[in-house]
């Protein structure tokens, strides 16, 4: 997606030859008018598909997910990290490491929100290697949903995520697909 790299390159900032920072317009402060050109991009590539559900996890994934779902018209469903007072009962959850905060978290989301009669695409802002991804399919495979397969914003594409999901057989479709971080300079695949 060109707008998206374009953003990347001008505006993202590469910390270590593993971290890129793209807080301006994706994880901290959000461009509204690129989220609803990655959710347009995104229904499209799936435009073969029947979708009843966009299913992420928070926060940085809500934005692109809750696009791509206004286009759809179908509703978003984000996996919660943290405890809540209302959210006990009749729940799926997993384990999650983030890559980026070192840390695994217990995900969850209420049953009542994915069922087996739905079609799931799962959305999240980064792959790297593919933790977020494995959960969030955990989940819907607990709730017995059809996983047509996940959008992703930024992949890190020289990590192995993509590539181990891809060989399990789930289709990833990645809006930017970065070769390399190194020398602090953004290298995208083709």
């Amino acid at each position: 997606m060109k707008l998206l790299k374009e953003k990347i390159e001008k505006e993202g900032q590469v910390l270590s030859d593993t971290v890129l920072k793209v807080d301006s317009f994706l994880n901290h402060q959000i461009d509204p008018l690129l989220m609803k050109e990655i959710g347009d991009e995104f229904a499209k590539r799936y435009s073969d598909q029947i979708i009843t559900k966009v299913l992420t996890i928070e926060s940085s994934g809500i934005a692109p997910s809750t696009f791509l779902g206004l286009t759809l018209g179908a509703p978003v469903v984000f996996a919660r990290k943290r405890k809540s007072l209302t959210l006990t009962d009749n729940l799926y959850t997993s384990k999650v490491h983030s890559f980026t905060k070192n840390e695994t978290n217990e995900i969850s989301v209420s049953n009542k929100f994915i069922t087996a009669d739905d079609n799931v695409v799962i959305i999240d802002d980064f792959l790297a290697n593919g933790e977020a991804l494995k959960g969030l399919i955990d989940i819907a495979n607990q709730a017995g949903a059809t996983i047509v397969g996940a959008g992703i914003v930024i992949e890190k594409g020289f990590q192995e995520g993509g590539k181990i999901l891809r060989e399990q057989g789930l289709r990833i479709e990645s809006l930017a697909n970065i070769k390399s971080l190194a020398n602090g300079k953004v290298e995208f695949y083709d």
